[in-house]
C-alpha cells in the first residue's frame, strides 16, 4: 500500500467534477492550496470564489448560491468549518435543506505540531446532531474522492472531514465504484471482536488486527465511513456474531462515531463488551502526529492491547 495525500484527490475530483457539470461551484476561505481547491479554481475560474478570512460568510453565500440551483463545495480547515461557523451551517444550510457540500481538510489530532488551536476533535458531535446533514469521514485517499463524487450526486447538506497526513490505499476502485451513502466497507472478516474505524485509523485497525491474528484473536474490521447515515444492519450483525467491539476515531470519544455505535448498540438491546478509543475528555497538545497517537491512546499498539483485554476476559 502507497500514501497518498486525500487533499491531492479531493482536488482533482473536483475538477472532474466541474468538467461533467457546470453547475458545481467551489468556494473556499483563503486556504485553497492546501485544501487544494486551488485546482478547480485554475481550471474553472469564473466558478472558483476565495472568500477570504470569513469563513462564516463563505457559508452564507454558499447557502445562497445552492438557493439558486448550484451544487456548492466549500472547503477550509475543520477547525475554522464548523468550528467558527456553527450558526450559519445550522440556520443557511442544515435548517434551510440547502445543497451545501462542506468538505473540510486538517480534521483531527494528525495536524501535529500546530497545536490543539488546529487540531479539530469536536467536529463530527457537531455535525452530525444537525438535522438533514450527512457525515462522513473518508478511510482512504482515493475514497475521499469517491466521496466527492457521492455528495455531488446527492441533493442535501453534507460535511466530510479529512487528514492533514497523507493515507495509505486500502481500496481497489471496483470496491469504490460500489460505495453507497449509509453503506459500512467490511475490511476484514473475523468471529472474536468487532474493530471499527474511519479515517487514518481504520489502517491502524488493519495493522492491529494482523498482530492480533499471530497471537489467535480473529478480529473483524469495518470502515464506517459514513458515520450519519451509520449502517447499522451491518454493525448489528457483526457485533451480534463477535460479542465485542471497539471503535476508533481521531475524534473525542464524546458524541463522535464511537458514540453513534452505542446508541446504536443500546436501542438494540445487544449484548457486548463495548468500548470507544478516541481523545479522552481532553484538550490535545503540540507534537508529532505518530508521537500524538500514541500519548493519546489511539494507535496499532493501543487497539492490539485493549482487544486483547477485552477477548481475555
Amino acid at each position: 500500500m502507497k500514501k497518498i495525500n486525500p487533499r491531492d484527490v479531493y482536488g482533482e475530483t473536483l475538477v472532474k467534477l466541474g468538467e461533467q457539470n457546470p453547475n458545481i461551484v467551489v468556494l473556499d476561505a483563503d486556504l485553497s492550496k492546501s485544501t487544494k481547491t486551488y485546482k478547480f479554481g485554475e481550471r474553472f475560474p469564473d466558478r472558483f470564489f476565495n472568500m477570504g478570512i470569513a469563513e462564516a460568510n463563505m457559508v452564507s453565500v454558499a447557502a445562497g448560491l445552492a438557493s439558486c440551483g448550484k451544487i456548492v463545495f466549500a472547503s477550509t480547515f475543520a477547525v475554522f468549518v464548523p468550528g467558527k461557523t456553527y450558526d450559519q451551517i445550522r440556520m443557511s444550510v442544515a435548517y434551510s435543506n440547502m445543497n451545501v457540500k462542506l468538505f473540510c481538510t486538517h480534521a483531527g489530532i494528525n495536524v501535529g505540531k500546530d497545536g490543539f488551536s488546529h487540531q479539530m476533535i469536536e467536529d463530527i458531535a457537531l455535525m452530525r446532531v444537525l438535522p438533514n446533514m450527512k457525515v462522513f469521514a473518508p478511510s482512504d485517499p482515493y475514497q475521499a474522492g469517491r466521496v466527492a463524487e457521492l455528495m455531488a450526486e446527492h441533493y442535501g447538506p453534507m460535511y466530510a472531514r479529512v487528514s492533514r497526513e497523507p493515507m495509505y490505499q486500502i481500496y481497489e476502485r471496483d470496491v469504490l465504484e460500489e460505495m453507497e451513502i449509509g453503506k459500512s466497507i467490511k475490511v476484514r472478516e473475523g468471529d472474536d471482536i468487532t474493530l471499527l474505524a474511519h479515517g487514518l485509523m481504520l489502517h491502524e485497525c488493519i495493522l492491529a488486527a494482523r498482530d492480533l491474528e499471530k497471537r489467535g484473536i480473529s478480529a473483524e474490521v469495518i470502515d464506517i465511513w459514513s458515520i450519519k447515515p451509520l449502517n447499522e444492519n451491518e454493525i448489528i450483525k457483526s457485533v451480534r456474531k463477535t460479542g465485542r467491539v471497539i471503535t476508533v476515531e481521531e475524534h473525542s470519544i464524546i458524541g463522535g462515531a464511537g458514540s453513534a455505535v452505542a446508541e446504536l448498540i443500546a436501542e438494540k438491546g445487544i449484548n457486548a463488551k463495548f468500548k470507544r478509543m478516541g481523545i479522552m475528555d481532553v484538550f490535545s497538545e503540540s507534537g508529532d502526529p505518530r508521537d500524538l497517537f500514541e500519548k493519546y491512546g489511539i494507535s496499532k499498539e493501543h487497539i492490539v492491547k485493549n482487544s486483547m483485554e477485552m477477548c481475555s476476559d
